[in-house]
């Protein structure tokens, strides 16, 4: 039975709104931009087909995102492999920006270097590589730029490759797998990433864990929980300020400032990871920011997905949280549309979504001939499309 949540879905159009233009390759411009909405309705990854879609509510969009398909390498007889990344900046789209360009490029370098393959030590190698190349830019600028030590983003990814999921988290982004449930047929959600949000009792205990020492390392302050009454999240790449005593002193703003010094970081960078192998089962995965889950269960979502078309799906999950927004506001989904980036904070946060359908039997050629495939969501000088025939 389809539920009242997706009979509410008609098909949204939204653009970002500091985007430049879409750019294809070979005749790709499926790619779309509306408004405050960039979608790409379908395409193909090496194992299945794909969905994207970002919805912009900050003055500068701050969710960052990509696509990647192909060998990881150039090496003859690599595997192909599918990589997914949802990057959620805070203070600022400069951290999320900066992990658009180069935490792909440090796995890619991480499973070069590795002569097992891809594994769970690539990504954690990855992320922490990733975390000094930021640390070092905030080092650089510290003098001209002091507020680049107050920007931070979540990081989520998800990495298919010879039949194994990947999945590495820091933050509160969720990669949430659709699976078929051999005995009622039904589509259960999963959720495969632990999120790192003070709002969990979990966190909070690792956090007091952690320190102590400290019995303000978390504490309510309007009504929220918060990591030294400054942050929701405990694991980000960035946030210099909370990661050395260095770089919590003036010229920093006061307001990111503590009272007293402290001797260990106050956040972390290392990722949570999941490792396992998919199976026939495994329908699809949803990669979101919070911003959707703010608004949509994931079982809700994994519903949308499993009973709409697959063609502009992650769309349809998108226009159902701001459904939901819009009338957690008292107001209509067509009034929410009027309203322009910044101002629309107030009512829903940034949300990125990514679908990824899997296809048996494409998962089981590890080497078949695919299209390349790079997207990036989110970038400086807007949304790019390549697609490139193998």
């Amino acid at each position: 039975m389809v539920s009242a949540t997706i009979r509410r879905i008609v098909s949204p159009c939204w653009r970002p709104s500091d985007t430049g233009e879409i750019s294809g390759r070979h005749g790709d411009s499926s790619g779309r931009v509306d408004g405050l909405l960039w979608y790409k309705d379908s395409g193909r990854h090496a194992h299945g087909e794909f969905s994207m879609a970002v919805i912009q509510a900050n003055k500068l969009l701050e969710d960052q995102s990509q696509l990647e398909s192909g060998p990881l390498s150039l090496t003859e007889g690599t595997p192909v492999a599918t990589f997914v990344g949802i990057y959620d900046g805070h203070g600022g789209p400069e951290a999320s920006r900066f992990v658009n360009d180069s935490l792909f490029k440090n796995i890619k370098t991480e499973f070069s270097s590795e002569n097992d393959g891809m594994s769970a030590d690539v990504v954690h190698k990855a992320f922490m590589a990733t975390e000094e190349e930021f640390l070092s830019l905030v080092e650089k600028q510290w003098l001209h730029k002091p507020p680049l030590a107050s920007v931070g983003s979540c990081c989520l990814i998800g990495i298919i490759c010879c039949g194994e999921l990947y999945i590495g988290n820091a933050g509160d982004s969720r990669a949430v797998l659709g699976r078929t449930d051999e005995a009622t047929k039904e589509i259960k959600a999963i959720q495969l990433s632990e999120e790192h949000n003070a709002s969990i009792v979990s966190v909070r205990e690792e956090l007091r864990s952690l320190h102590p020492d400290d019995p303000q390392i978390v504490v309510m302050k309007h009504q929220v929980w918060r990591v030294k009454g400054l942050i929701q999240i405990s694991r980000s790449i960035g946030d210099a300020y909370l990661k050395k005593v260095e770089f919590n002193r003036a010229p920093l703003l006061p307001k990111f400032r503590l009272p007293e010094p402290f001797e260990q970081p106050i956040l972390k960078a290392e990722p949570a990871i999941l490792v396992q192998k998919l199976c026939p089962q495994d329908q699809f995965l949803i990669f979101a920011s919070d911003g959707l889950w703010e608004h949509l269960s994931s079982q809700e979502a994994v519903d949308i997905v499993q009973n709409c078309p697959r063609n502009g799906v992650a769309k349809k999950l998108v226009k159902t949280a701001l459904c939901e927004a819009a009338k957690k506001r008292e107001t209509r989904y067509s009034d929410l549309k009027k309203i322009d980036r910044g101002v629309r904070r107030h009512f829903h946060d940034d949300i990125t979504v990514i679908v990824l359908y899997l296809d048996s039997n494409f998962l089981a050629r590890a080497n078949s001939r695919v299209p390349l495939v790079s997207i990036k969501g989110g970038g400086e000088s807007g949304y790019g499309i390549g697609i490139i025939d193998a």
